[in-house]
């Protein structure tokens, strides 16, 4: 584990005091509640009403309360506890339809984080658990996340110098080869993942978008070798299509006719 920065652990406990009383405060109040230099928590207080975490008591001279940034970061927090809640009961449904083991990921820098998971119920099947983080190069979902980045943000990410990380000897590890890959996911409006994050599993995943149209996570379907084919493949393929488009619409996206 990194180091705790000091400014930020104090910045975060001068928020974390507005839970409590009526929810104001003034910088004197601070400064006996967490026994902090005046200077400090003037800077500190500046900082955060100059970010809108924290904003001035109207007719109370020199009284804070907390800004609707806050706010936005809990709305934020609450949308994905929504897209995970309704994932998971979108993941059980396909799963019951294909009998293989469904995720539903989102991205994390470089990384996608499985927010809702069914298992299949056959004896041979992907293990796995929803809270898991893999490198986003290496899974479907991952790849199809990375490819509904813009391009900036994408090059931020995974810049073309760097040499990704193999997690089997089928993992895309050149970033040039990689954009070649989400090109043609963009393309297709579907990933497909052969043995690149486990040598004994292929996975195909969808999109999964908000009202506002954006990419928030993606759906995959996670099959054994010993069940897969490209017959399957096409199967699931529509399937793992038709289960994004499903939770897409529970989260308020409506798809132009």
């Amino acid at each position: 584990m990194g180091r705790l920065v000091p400014a930020v652990t104090r910045a975060l406990d001068i928020l974390e005091l507005f839970l409590d009383g009526d929810g104001t405060l003034s910088a004197p109040d601070i400064v006996r509640k967490l026994q902090l230099p005046r200077t400090t928590v003037h800077e500190l207080v500046t900082t955060l009403a100059a970010r809108s975490y924290i904003v001035p008591v109207p007719g109370q001279p020199g009284r804070y309360r907390l800004g609707v940034r806050p706010y936005q970061l809990g709305s934020r927090y609450a949308e994905q506890l929504d897209l995970a809640a309704e994932g998971q009961q979108v993941a059980r449904s396909v799963a019951e339809t294909c009998d293989e083991t469904v995720h539903v990921a989102i991205l994390e820098g470089t990384d996608v984080i499985y927010i809702a998971k069914v298992d299949s119920t056959h004896a041979v099947r992907m293990v796995s658990a929803a809270g898991r983080r893999l490198p986003a190069h290496c899974t479907s979902v991952g790849k199809m996340l990375l490819a509904s980045l813009p391009e900036p943000e994408l090059a931020a990410r995974i810049p073309d110098d760097v040499e990704l990380v193999a997690m089997t000897p089928n993992s895309i590890t050149d970033p040039d080869l990689l954009r070649e890959a989400l090109a043609e996911i963009r393309a297709r409006g579907i990933a497909v993942e052969s043995r690149e994050s486990n040598p004994d599993v292929s996975c195909v995943a969808a999109p999964v978008l908000d009202r506002a149209g954006r990419v928030v996570a993606a759906l995959s379907i996670s099959v054994p070798m010993i069940r897969w084919s490209d017959e399957r493949r096409v199967e699931l393929e529509q399937l793992v299509a038709k289960g994004a488009a499903d939770l897409s619409e529970r989260l308020g996206h409506r798809s132009v006719a």
